[in-house]
Order: C-alpha cells, then structure tokens, then sequence
C-alpha cells in the first residue's frame, strides 16, 4: 500500500466521519478512535460505513465491518478491498 493512496482513503474516512458526526470536532477524528468513541451510534457507524463503500466504489457486504478496532483498522480494511 502506498503512502500517497492510504492518505487518501484516510482523508476520505475523516471526511465522512466529520460529515455524519458533525459535533465532533475534527481534531477528535483520530486513527487510535472508534467511531463509538467518537459518539456514534450503531446507526451512525451504517452510515460511515455505508457511504466510505459508496464513495470509495467498494463492493463489500457490511458484516466485514462488524469487528473494527478503531479508524487506523478501517482504513486498512478498505485499502484491502480497493485491491480486490
């Protein structure tokens, strides 16, 4: 994985994560964080997940995201499947 296409995807994460918490500030939105950390509900962390596949173009059932231990972990879930 490169550097440049993971700072992307991160980028992309923090954007959506923002977006969909907007309460939170940004400087909260960490790698080391949980979405639920963050104060996202199990509807919030669909709609995070949901539009990071939408925008990202990735076809992945949601149950593959069921086990993420933080945001750093759902960055690296997605650069997987952009290469599948």
């Amino acid at each position: 994985m490169t550097a440049p296409a993971r700072a992307a995807v991160e980028a992309t994460v923090w954007q959506v994560v923002g977006s969909i918490l907007p309460a939170v500030p940004r400087e909260q939105i960490r790698g080391d964080k949980h979405p639920r950390e963050l104060g996202a509900d199990s509807v919030d962390r669909v709609e995070i997940v949901m539009t990071l596949l939408d925008q990202l173009r990735i076809d992945r059932p949601l149950s593959d995201f069921n086990d993420l231990r933080d945001l750093d972990h759902l960055v690296t879930v997605l650069l997987a499947s952009e290469r599948n």
